[in-house]
């Protein structure tokens, strides 16, 4: 099987806009979450978001657009021969509360957000977009190395990217699935998500291209999983057998026991039923072996379909300097968390980190990735 090379990643959050403040700030213990001011949230059951300074369509375009505008430049130059993933959950919604009550504007669809994307980068390929809930830019990853392990392609991009905007932000509050307060992931008291929103981009290719090319090895993309739980449409099963199945596949795929993974990156939302189902399937698949466990939505709140993209490029730059950021607002965790979940930065032995994501619609995915060259 061909092996699969992550060769560039580049982030824009509420932390940053470029990878290294991102990691700085998570080691630190930082947070990007605070009082919304894009729109009123006063009547919503939280007013706490974390947004993207400089994000706030004055140009008279979308945020999306201006959000592709702070991403993309970072990539450089790429092969205008790799295929293209697109990972976003709801594209240009702000032009549903630009245009309500009219006819839906072309930009809704999300070809139009493709051929922006192409243009933009010179790209050949139509491309797809993967609508996958919260785990969407997780499930892109997984094809786009699916396609490389099978030589359908040497180089794939992956751009994922989703806004916080009061048509999403509404839908979260009307399912009382926010928190008034700054979400506390694993915590025992927690009880709800920050919404966020963020960028990235990763570059996939063939380990032989990316040598050929030059290209650095941040890691590897060694094992890939999705799987659904079929038990409801925005709660996860609470015996965790979505997940279980996705990390099955994913330890199968790498060819490694769970005892060689070394650290996870969990969902971690702070919502009481995926914590706790991440927990039991975590403990199910690792028993005795279950590795030091972090998540970065309390740093960064919840991005949608950007958000498991952005968690491996953190997951690249933890293997590299093998430590993983501390999960923020944790204050008590969990009893099936406790000694393996630290509000501060946590070292670690080994080269294989997972990281999970799971959305609406009872989806689940996961990507191991092996530590690269360094």
């Amino acid at each position: 099987m061909t092996k699969v090379v992550l060769a560039r990643s580049v982030v824009v959050s509420a932390l940053g806009a470029d990878l290294d403040t991102l990691w700085e700030s998570l080691l630190a213990g930082r947070t990007g979450v605070g009082p919304v001011s894009r729109f009123d949230a006063s009547h919503y059951i939280s007013q706490l978001g974390a947004f993207i300074d400089g994000l706030d369509g004055c140009s008279g375009r979308t945020l999306f657009a201006e959000l592709l505008d702070m991403l993309l430049p970072q990539l450089g130059g790429v092969p205008q021969d790799c295929r293209l993933l697109l990972a976003s959950t709801k594209g240009d919604v702000d032009l549903l509360q630009k245009q309500y009550g009219q006819p839906l504007a072309a930009e809704l669809v999300f070809e139009t957000v493709l051929q922006d994307v192409q243009k933009r980068l010179g790209i050949r390929d139509q491309g797809l977009n993967i609508n996958a809930a919260c785990a969407s830019s997780t499930v892109a990853v997984a094809r786009a190395a699916a396609m490389i392990a099978a030589d359908m392609a040497d180089a794939v991009l992956v751009v994922a990217a989703d806004i916080a905007s009061e048509f999403v932000f509404s839908g979260f509050s009307a399912l009382q699935a926010m928190s008034p307060q700054p979400a506390r992931p694993f915590d025992a008291t927690r009880n709800g998500l920050n919404l966020g929103e963020a960028g990235v981009a990763l570059l996939l290719m063939s380990e032989e291209r990316a040598r050929r090319e030059q290209e650095p090895v941040l890691a590897y993309v060694s094992g890939w999983g999705v799987a659904n739980d079929a038990f409801h449409v925005t709660a996860p099963a609470r015996d965790g057998r979505g997940l279980i199945r996705a990390c099955q596949q994913a330890l199968s795929k790498a060819a490694i026991t769970p005892g060689q993974v070394a650290a996870i990156n969990a969902h971690a939302t702070a919502t009481v039923f995926n914590d706790a189902m991440e927990l039991v399937a975590f403990n199910a698949v690792f028993g005795d072996a279950l590795p030091p466990i972090h998540g970065i939505k309390g740093s960064l709140g919840h991005s949608l379909g950007a958000a498991g993209g952005v968690e491996l490029a953190v997951a690249a730059r933890a293997l590299a300097e093998r430590r993983i950021p501390g999960t923020v607002g944790c204050l008590q965790p969990e009893a099936d968390a406790r000694g393996m979940i630290s509000g501060g930065a946590q070292a670690f032995e080994g080269d294989y980190l997972l990281s999970s994501n799971s959305g609406f619609g009872g989806i689940n995915a996961v990507v191991i990735l092996h530590r690269g060259e360094q």
